[in-house]
């Protein structure tokens, strides 16, 4: 039977929100296997000087995993 889990993750980047859903992905690759899909549940820009600095994202991941019972 396939059960599927989800993580929260918080990611920035300076250069997109796509980049910063990028790093969230990459950071969850290191211990997680199996990814299916990303959900981003917020995007937050940092502002300076009426300019954006930086780009944030909260991400949901989902994997899948076997249960062995």
């Amino acid at each position: 039977m396939k059960i599927v889990k989800v993580i929260e993750v918080i990611a920035s980047s300076e250069t997109s929100f796509d980049d910063a859903t990028q790093n969230a992905l990459k950071e969850a690759a290191k211990s997680v296997q199996n990814i299916e899909s990303v959900y981003i549940k917020e995007m937050k820009a940092k502002v300076e000087n009426n300019k954006i600095t930086s780009y944030g994202v909260n991400a949901k991941i989902s994997f899948s995993v076997e249960n062995r019972s």
